[in-house]
């Protein structure tokens, strides 16, 4: 099979910060804590202290202005 692997996008030097609170993760690349979510065509990372606080909505796929 010929498919294409696409790989996520490198951040390319820039501090990965929480969507919900603006914690800014140690590196670049955002902890294995941390959780990834697309919305609206946008990648947004939030802190596990705020993953914890709301994995209900997360789960629940609720767009993170409603929580």
């Amino acid at each position: 099979m010929n498919e294409e692997t696409h790989h996520p996008a490198q951040p390319g030097g820039h501090v990965v910060v929480c969507a919900r609170c603006d914690t800014a993760a140690d590196s670049e690349y955002a902890p294995p804590t941390w959780v990834c979510s697309v919305e609206n065509g946008r990648r947004q990372y939030f802190c596990d202290n705020c993953a914890r606080s709301h994995i209900r909505a997360i789960e629940g796929r609720l767009d993170s202005p409603w929580w």
